[in-house]
């Protein structure tokens, strides 16, 4: 994988971040691009934008994605042999064209209100600074999320930026986002003056390729105004001593956790799994 496993475990916990990391044969990224595609086709992109989650409990090609050896040879170096996956979802950022089609009425109102095209742009997605673990109730042990290119990710179409070394401040505050927009499903941000962007660093993949942060990281990207879709495949992993707690901010039910690696010898997610 480029970086032997202790090199990654030793940069992951200095930056919180690791990226550029190969992971899919171009005979496999060819595989799960089209097999992404008939989803396009079946669901339309204003649902696989983002609405395709946990579907690895559904497709198999997307399991084994989550499963792919050379993932997991990364994660365990991070959180070690026992490692659940807590959740997945497809980020779509769509070429302009797409989004101006598939955003229709929301973007007229908005102009009418407005008045000006100049604020209109703010409503293309966009994913507004925050940290992972601000959402997702659990407690004993880290989150590591990982981003799975599908297609290449650059700074003109809304690749992710990070703040290298933010995981270390622990949870921020977060708030209501002023900008609409804002793909993160309770439309949350860290306020502007808690983020420390002249520090941000912009994290491009090649598609096929990886990047990985931690729960804490502060992180957040651009809209894409580019011409080019950017997709990728977002799955975190937990080691199995990681544990849900009661948020009432957040409250969160995990039906699709999975062993990746390893043994669970703690069964703290089985009594969130609906019966069967």
């Amino acid at each position: 994988m480029g970086l032997e496993r202790a090199e990654v475990k030793t940069l992951y916990e200095k930056e919180g971040y690791v990226t550029g990391i190969p992971i899919l044969s171009p005979e496999e990224l060819q595989q799960a691009r089209d097999a992404f595609a008939e989803l396009e086709r079946k669901f339309g992109v204003d649902y696989t934008a983002y609405s395709l989650h946990n579907v690895h409990m559904k497709y198999s090609w997307v399991m084994a994605l989550a499963k792919h050896p050379r993932v997991l040879e990364v994660i365990t170096a991070v959180l070690g042999p026992d490692v659940l996956l807590l959740d997945s979802r497809f980020i779509c950022k769509y070429p302009v064209s797409k989004q101006s089609k598939t955003q229709g009425s929301n973007q007229e109102d908005e102009d009418q209100k407005n008045g000006s095209e100049e604020e209109s742009d703010s409503i293309l997605p966009y994913v507004a600074w925050h940290q992972d673990m601000k959402y997702w109730g659990l407690d004993g042990g880290p989150v590591v999320s990982v981003w799975l290119a599908l297609d290449d990710s650059q700074e003109e179409n809304g690749a992710l930026q990070v703040i290298p070394g933010s995981h270390c401040s622990g949870l921020l505050p977060h708030r209501q986002a002023k900008l609409s927009g804002n793909m993160l499903s309770v439309n949350q941000e860290i306020p502007e003056e808690l983020v420390e962007k002249e520090k941000a660093l912009l994290c491009p993949l090649f598609a096929g390729q990886m990047s990985i942060h931690d729960g804490l990281l502060v992180h957040g990207s651009d809209p894409n105004t580019s011409g080019k879709r950017r997709c990728g495949f977002v799955i975190r992993y937990v080691p199995t001593e990681a544990y849900p707690i009661q948020d009432p901010e957040r409250p969160r039910c995990f039906h699709a956790t999975v062993v990746v690696s390893g043994h669970d010898k703690y069964n703290h997610f089985s009594s969130q799994k609906p019966e069967l």
